[in-house]
């Protein structure tokens, strides 16, 4: 496995490639929150045969085709050529339909898709334009795409996007991309075609509040002690540190092997392996038996019936269920009662999105704009991505790699470039840890498999 390398060329402003509309958007409640102003990043790898990607004469170069593209999906996701402004200084964000584009460069690395292996990839961010540090929170007035196109040794590339989390999730990121490489491939118009309409994740009377949506809850019980025990919290940027576990079937049929029957049928594997990290997660940074810790599951609105979005829809769709235990009962108790836990949270999810607790939740986000972000102690946020199989819609992709953006927040994607030797696919879950214990969390990983393993040896020796 090599460390990738890239050389970059110089940015370049991609604008629209016909005149679009003009003027400002709002963005819905669920968009304009403050835990989604950074950039979200995802990479997608092409081998050599689709070097003649959207190309139209033979020494036309990949980025080049990728570029007419951008510019041709802004015509008809022009938002994103716009700029976000805040109405009032802390205020609610618009998006200013200016039309002014987004950056684009072109780069060359040494590295070949053969020398990736597994994810995680060493140097996976020399493929995405460099928009990480403070400033990469700092989404107003600047480009809300930026693209990066690289050119790898074996003839291959990769294609980087960071877009602002304000105007999509990672279904409506996941849809942009879709539109940019279907219409590098020749095709007239995106499928789907792109749906603002905010105003449906809007609260129409934000004062009135008739249900305190979990997520909106203090994290904190006054009487259970100080709040600044949480190494999570206290722990300084640079003392933290990105993980990655690659899960394979056989780790995950080992450890379904953990609930009975009836648990093992209607869970999903997001939630046998959010409820592993949570515990494992637990044990490692130390609470106290007594303190109680929480999992905030992100999940996709678009997922579940009667939810009201249309198709084409590109904004934030998620809702996050909360689901809380004291240390004692997450870590002393089998692991089925964790899964049982967050399955029922995921089973719910139909409930809150079709009665007033949804139209109640908008009204909250709305009345906590403008106000400091919610406070995360002792709080687990997994995001579910395992849907999102880019590969199986975009033709000739070879893998994905989802980077996030938000390292606090855990991702569980599918492994589509690093599946097993067998070929069969893996699912990936990042974590984001104070350094002192990221060897204590991996252990605590490994040691359920290595009880499996365990079993299978005193079973085979009984025979």
């Amino acid at each position: 496995m090599v460390t990738i390398m890239a050389r970059r060329g110089m940015p370049e402003l991609v604008v629209p490639a016909r005149r679009t509309p003009h003027g400002c958007k709002p963005l819905s409640d669920v968009d304009d929150q403050w835990e989604h102003r950074y950039y979200q990043s995802m990479i997608l790898f092409f081998r050599a045969d689709r070097i003649n990607f959207g190309c139209r004469q033979p020494d036309d170069r990949p980025a080049n085709a990728i570029k007419r593209a951008v510019a041709e999906a802004l015509v008809h996701y022009y938002p994103v050529a716009g700029r976000l402004r805040e109405t009032t200084p802390g205020g609610k964000l618009v998006v200013d339909c200016t039309g002014d584009g987004v950056l684009f460069v072109e780069a060359d690395a040494d590295g070949q898709l053969e020398d990736l292996g597994h994810p995680p990839y060493p140097g996976v961010e020399e493929l995405l334009f460099d928009v990480a540090g403070e400033t990469a929170m700092n989404v107003i007035g600047r480009p809300l795409l930026y693209v990066q196109v690289t050119r790898l040794k074996c003839g291959g590339f990769a294609m980087g996007f960071c877009m602002c989390r304000n105007i999509v999730d990672d279904a409506g990121m996941m849809q942009f991309i879709k539109a940019v490489a279907d219409l590098a491939d020749g095709k007239s118009v995106p499928d789907p075609l792109p749906v603002w309409d905010r105003e449906i994740l809007t609260a129409q009377v934000p004062a009135r509040i008739t249900y305190m949506y979990p997520a909106h809850e203090p994290f904190m019980d006054p009487s259970d002690g100080a709040t600044a025990g949480d190494m999570m919290l206290c722990t300084p940027p640079e003392s933290m540190v990105a993980r990655y576990f690659l899960f394979g079937p056989d780790e995950i049929a080992s450890l379904q092997h953990h609930l009975p029957g009836d648990l093992r049928q209607r869970s999903t594997i997001f939630v046998l392996l959010a409820a592993l990290m949570w515990r494992c997660r637990t044990v490692a940074l130390g609470y106290r038996a007594d303190q109680r810790v929480r999992a905030r599951l992100v999940l996709d609105a678009r997922r579940h019936s009667g939810n009201g979005i249309p198709g084409g829809y590109y904004g934030n769709a998620v809702v996050c269920p909360i689901v809380e235990a004291s240390v004692e009962e997450l870590c002393g108790n089998p692991l089925a009662d964790t899964v049982a836990l967050l399955q029922a949270a995921v089973a719910s999810f139909d409930v809150v999105a079709r009665h007033e607790r949804m139209e109640s939740m908008l009204r909250m986000m709305a009345a906590l704009r403008g106000k400091p972000p919610l406070t995360m102690e002792r709080v687990y946020v997994v995001s579910d991505l395992t849907h999102l199989a880019v590969d199986q819609l975009i033709a000739g992709c070879q893998g994905t790699w989802w980077f996030g953006g938000r390292r606090s927040l855990s991702h569980c994607v599918r492994a589509s470039h690093g599946g097993d030797a067998s070929g069969e696919e893996s699912i990936m879950v990042s974590i984001w840890l104070p350094r002192a214990v990221m060897d204590r969390f991996a252990e605590e990983v490994s040691a359920w498999f290595k009880m499996e393993t365990q079993q299978k040896t005193l079973t085979r020796s009984c025979l």
